[in-house]
């Protein structure tokens, strides 16, 4: 199952991959994204995440297998 990361350093804030997936991405202290489960990803959750990543203004969200 893929695991889905943040990086920090192009993340905004700006919430939207917690907005389309809240159960893989939260917004942490700092007011950027962060992954909050990396492991037992449903595909479901996984198709959202996926799309998280794709409408990532700055391209802050990686995946991998």
């Amino acid at each position: 199952m893929k695991k889905f990361k943040v990086n920090k350093d192009l993340c905004i804030g700006c919430g939207a991959c917690a907005a389309i997936c809240p159960e893989v991405f939260d917004i942490d202290e700092d007011g950027l994204a962060k992954t909050i489960k990396e492991e037992n990803i449903t595909e479901e959750e996984a198709a959202e995440a996926t799309d998280a990543l794709e409408g990532c203004p700055t391209s802050a969200i990686s995946d991998e297998d």
